[in-house]
């Protein structure tokens, strides 16, 4: 066992342990009744980025079960997205021209509230060893795909030697031309990003883009800022999402501090997303009026490349909505 899979086995995954860690009052702070059907989930070291003490600390907030999960609106649902509807094999997202989402693992390294996969059916849709081969034969019998997006869960939960393996088969596919992983580990547990790893994506001849997902720049420490590097260095285009979240994110100085840390270790502003409606994250959702005020003060104040563009994800579209 690697020593990033030991920092996994022993994450945090009881809330009273969590408010524990960090000097909270559990009994206030947790409800872990809520957790019971998603439940919490988080590696020490990113609980080590927590103020303690703080209860409205915006990396806490993102990850521990609160009451208000259970007071989701009838017309928020379990598959915000539509994702069911737009499987075409065992695994196989397919919505936008010329792209496929490969679904590989169920598994994510920390669970984040507002998730909107937080109920999806991940065995049933394919994200199986089965499933991903069914996945590839039917990315590889249509020509049409050029870019293949790893996802899940989060794809660098598979180990070097599972991801070497669905890297080399997808290289075989000739009218590939650009792999895509969409990660959050490299941010909750940087040790997953060791040498061989970049070994695995250097080898690749398809161009590279590892797509992180950063809501705050507390998020960033110099662990995060080396693996940055790394995956930089394999080569691959390095970029980040961000959702806006109500008490996490949700002013125009909160992302402007993030993006200048970006940019500082290298990675490019991509998306800013507003919330997608999945059940139990109500209590984070940011208005879109305020959201694009938001958005008008932070390109006031950025240069335009440190700006991300403000999107949202609307069901049956052919693409992201840019709302700004």
């Amino acid at each position: 066992m690697g020593r990033w899979q030991r920092e996994l086995a022993e994450a945090i995954r009881d809330p009273e342990d969590l408010c524990q860690a960090l000097g909270l009052d559990g009994g206030i702070m947790a409800d872990v009744t809520t957790a019971a059907g998603f439940p919490l989930l988080v590696p020490r070291s990113f609980v080590a980025r927590m103020a303690r003490g703080d209860a409205q600390d915006p990396l806490l907030l993102q990850v521990l079960p609160q009451g208000q999960e259970a007071a989701s609106p009838a017309c928020w649902t379990g598959d915000p997205l539509g994702e069911s509807e737009s499987l075409v094999a065992p695994g196989l997202i397919r919505k936008y021209h010329g792209r496929a989402l490969l679904l590989v693992t169920g598994g994510c390294a920390v669970n984040c509230r507002y998730c909107f996969r937080r109920e999806f059916p991940y065995a049933e849709s394919g994200a199986t060893r089965r499933g991903i081969s069914e996945g590839i034969a039917a990315i590889a019998e249509d020509q049409s795909i050029t870019e293949v997006i790893l996802s899940g869960g989060d794809p660098l939960l598979l180990d070097d030697d599972a991801l070497a393996d669905l890297v080399a088969r997808l290289d075989a596919i000739p009218h590939l031309r650009r792999l895509r992983l969409h990660t959050r580990v490299p941010v909750v547990l940087p040790s997953r990003v060791t040498p061989s790893l970049r070994g695995v994506l250097g080898g690749s001849r398809l161009a590279r883009t590892v797509v992180l997902h950063i809501n705050h720049a507390a998020e960033i420490d110099d662990a995060v800022v080396e693996v940055i590097g790394r995956l930089a260095a394999s080569p691959a285009i390095v970029l980040n999402q961000t959702v806006l979240l109500a008490g996490v994110n949700d002013s125009a100085e909160v992302l402007a501090a993030l993006s200048e840390r970006l940019v500082a270790a290298g990675v490019v502003p991509y998306y800013l997303h507003l919330l997608d409606r999945v059940r139990g994250a109500a209590h984070f959702e940011v208005p879109e009026q305020r959201a694009v005020e938001i958005h008008r003060r932070l390109r006031e104040t950025l240069p335009g490349y440190l700006v991300p563009r403000l999107v949202r994800e609307v069901p049956g579209e052919r693409s992201k909505v840019w709302i700004a």
